[in-house]
């Protein structure tokens, strides 16, 4: 193993959909859980709308057919994963299916554990409660906003109101300077930055053309957040230039962080918060 560069105390580490490696996806035990890693600094998630305009967290407008059994203990099939959609859902019934029990072909080391989709208030609440009885620092929480054109009235409501009822749970939290909300959607972007400028935004993408992009967006973002295979040293310096940070998803090899961190990123998402490289 290479020696860690200088930077390592300053990375921005942030638990993917909690500790995804090791507990169920985007369930409270799997955020506080990735609390237990000291060095993890934000938590990062997903929300949904539900049918009653609740702010659900969760991966896919959808129950999931790898993850997600119905209330009858029924593993939801690939054919009717999408007729499950949480948009034309009350929460009281999306919170019936549980999204814990199943093993997850892609995490063979996950644990399994009854769990079922939060609402991001409820998040915030247990975080802050798991916090404040572990006498713990209270993380950022990176939310990623789940929307695209051709979901619009399907499968989430249309930006302006998506944001708007995100944007009411994050109020009521009444910790606006621990929030970022990322997006591959640019109106998501640019809706949250038309009615809260105060939140910092972060792009998500899976392209290298980040200067396309941001002139698509028609404004720089606060965090520069690409696929890690798509980062070099010259790429990472021409955004630290503009005032932008960098924060690649999702890094699950030690060495890999190692040396992500020697190219000057400012932040690593990862599903193994005990994959980070011990100081």
């Amino acid at each position: 193993m290479p020696p860690l560069p200088s930077n390592t105390g300053n990375i921005d580490w942030q638990g993917h959909r909690g500790c995804r490696g090791l507990i169920p996806e985007n369930t409270v035990i799997a955020f506080t859980n990735a609390l237990d890693f000291p060095q993890i600094t934000t938590l990062e998630m997903d929300v949904v709308i539900s049918a009653d305009q609740q702010v659900v967290v969760s991966h896919d407008p959808w129950m999931s057919d790898v993850i997600c059994t119905d209330p009858q203990g029924n593993p939801i099939s690939e054919t009717d994963a999408r007729s499950f959609n949480l948009y034309k859902m009350n929460y009281s019934e999306i919170r019936k299916f549980d999204c814990g029990r199943r093993p997850h072909p892609d995490f063979p080391t996950q644990q399994k554990i009854p769990a079922f989709k939060p609402t991001l208030a409820d998040v915030f609440a247990k975080v802050e409660q798991f916090c404040s009885i572990k006498k713990r620092a209270l993380p950022a929480f990176n939310i990623e906003i789940k929307a695209q054109p051709d979901w619009d009235g399907i499968y989430t409501p249309e930006p302006s109101q998506f944001v708007a009822l995100v944007l009411q749970v994050i109020r009521n939290f009444d910790h606006p300077e621990k929030i970022t909300i990322q997006s591959f959607d640019p109106r998501v972007l640019q809706e949250m930055k038309k009615q809260a400028p105060e939140i910092k935004l972060a792009w998500l993408t899976e392209s290298p053309n980040y200067e396309k992009e941001f002139k698509a967006l028609g404004f720089k973002p606060d965090i520069y957040s690409p696929y890690h295979m798509l980062l070099t040293e010259k790429v990472i310096l021409a955004l630290h230039k503009q005032g932008i940070q960098v924060i690649p998803w999702t890094v699950n090899d030690t060495e890999r962080m190692t040396f992500l961190m020697g190219i000057g990123v400012d932040g690593i998402i990862t599903d193994y918060p005990n994959r980070i490289p011990k100081k």
